[in-house]
């Protein structure tokens, strides 16, 4: 069944990796892949658009089904497999409520970072304010706040309480994320023990992006 699935996807990208955590989790090995570069452009490649015409990643196809979002591939094959692998929805209608709520919150954790970390790519240098970045870097801040509050509040070690599901698939990519870019870990203890406790999981040291591995970490949150 996974040799009739394809995954084209970007080493660090939080919304790829999601996909492959998913795969991973519910034991769907030996999938169609292929690594494609960011820096190479590779992402607007001709193989790329005829899955996804806008040109972004991950590009995943089961048999005839295209689905480009994550959170869309995500749920698809938690839907497709649910007797496989690990249960990524709780049966416990709290714990359901919980992840659903936090797990599209991981949008905007992710929107307010990318905010802070590509704001010199993405906007012209004539167009560059001090300003800008400071405000985004505060809310970047006080978004990270609001996380080490609710896991200091969860009811159990994951972000949905006491079992890994759906909203760790999506949360987890941005935490590490900010620990990528040099986040400190001693001032959000919570936070810090959430992903020392998950970064060695089989699923995800797996799909561990291979980029991270060969280059050190930067240090562009250090001040957050």
């Amino acid at each position: 069944m996974a040799k009739e699935m394809t995954l084209l996807w970007g080493s660090g990208s939080p919304p790829c990796w999601r996909v492959m955590i998913v795969l991973e989790e519910k034991n769907l090995k030996g999938y169609n892949q292929k690594l494609l570069s960011f820096e190479k452009g590779e992402h607007k490649s001709s193989q790329v658009m005829e899955m996804n015409p806008r040109g972004q990643l991950p590009a995943f196809k089961h048999n005839n089904h295209v689905l480009n979002e994550s959170y869309a591939a995500c749920f698809y094959l938690e839907s497709q497999y649910q007797s496989q692998g690990n249960k990524l929805i709780p049966e416990c209608p709290a714990e359901k409520a919980m992840m659903y709520q936090r797990m599209f919150e991981a949008n905007t954790l992710g929107q307010k970072m990318a905010d802070v970390i590509y704001y010199n790519w993405k906007v012209p240098e004539a167009e560059r304010h001090d300003s800008a970045l400071k405000r985004n870097k505060e809310a970047l801040t006080a978004e990270i706040k609001l996380w080490e509050g609710y896991m200091q509040k969860a009811s159990g070690p994951f972000v949905a309480g006491k079992n890994f599901s759906l909203a760790d698939v999506m949360v987890f990519p941005s935490v590490a994320y900010l620990y990528r870019f040099g986040f400190c870990e001693e001032r959000y203890p919570k936070l810090a023990a959430y992903y020392n406790s998950l970064k060695d999981r089989s699923s995800i040291k797996t799909s561990w992006p291979p980029t991270w591995l060969e280059s050190p970490t930067q240090d562009l949150l250090k001040d957050i």
